[in-house]
């Protein structure tokens, strides 16, 4: 199946051009991440699922140029047709939440299918001298991973995974240091100091590549260049193994464009080796 043929692919294009809500956000977001069962749900179950009114989800079809959520169910049906998946055969909320991760992995193959959005963050980001790296929160570790690798690539990454007063004099350091653009990852429950602070380094000057769990997503407003990774919401914390590897893929074509990345990955395998870092 091709990333124009996936259900979740179809639901952007319906949700694309229309101006939503936050609630109305959560909704299509909900929809994305159940794209293949939304067909078969009913409005109540719906607005369960997105943790919103039955009258919000009424109100979103309505807002997508329906009469209501049957028309839209109705044009879902057509669309898409498709089998509900078979949650019935897993075992236990333990291997549903791994099933959730699968899906979300296949999601983003689909999405993948298309290289070409995350070709140019990687050549956005290569040629940003310094590179900020931003996560705050639940989305801190997804920075930390990037940045710790692509310091072996790049050569200056600034990792911003604490907030408080001092982020904006960061991102101002970086941008007279010469930086050109930012990459932040955004999980939920969105920060509104991320939000913020993205704002904060548009307006500086900076081009800002947004890793996060939906294009529906809070930053999605202040971001130029943003990539999508449903995170698995199935157990007590999210688990976020899409956009981990969607930050690895990323990391990837930012080596592709960085021309000295082979020799520095080299020279520190070298020093590794001398210095006796790493058992074998």
């Amino acid at each position: 199946m091709s990333v124009t043929d996936s259900p979740a692919a179809r639901l952007q294009a319906l949700f694309e051009g229309h101006r939503l809500t936050p609630t109305q956000r959560r909704i299509a977001h909900s929809m994305v991440r159940r794209a293949a069962d939304v067909p078969f749900l009913s409005s109540v179950e719906l607005a369960e699922l997105a943790g919103v009114s039955q009258p919000s989800v009424t109100r979103f079809a309505v807002a997508l140029g329906f009469d209501g959520y049957p028309a839209l169910r109705r044009h879902l049906r057509e669309v898409a047709p498709a089998e509900p998946s078979a949650d019935a055969a897993v075992a236990n909320e333990y291997q549903q939440a791994v099933e959730a991760e699968i899906a979300n992995l296949r999601h983003l193959a689909d999405a993948l299918a298309d290289p070409a959005p995350v070709a140019r963050a990687g050549r956005v980001l290569a040629a940003s001298r310094p590179l900020p790296v931003l996560g705050l929160r639940a989305a801190a570790a997804q920075a930390y991973g990037f940045a710790y690798f692509a310091a072996k690539v790049h050569p200056d990454v600034r990792l911003l995974d604490e907030g408080g007063t001092m982020i904006h004099d960061r991102i101002d350091a970086a941008v007279h240091a010469g930086a050109t653009a930012l990459l932040c990852f955004a999980l939920p429950r969105h920060p509104r100091e991320v939000v913020d602070t993205l704002a904060y380094a548009r307006e500086a000057g900076l081009t800002v590549v947004t890793v996060a769990d939906s294009a529906f997503a809070p930053v999605a407003k202040v971001s130029d260049l943003l990539l999508p990774a449903a995170v698995g919401t199935g157990l007590a914390f999210d688990t976020a193994c899409a956009p981990m590897l969607l930050g690895r893929v990323l990391l990837e074509a930012m080596a592709d464009e960085l021309p000295d990345a082979q020799a520095r990955l080299e020279e520190f395998d070298a020093k590794a080796a001398a210095r006796g870092l790493f058992v074998d």
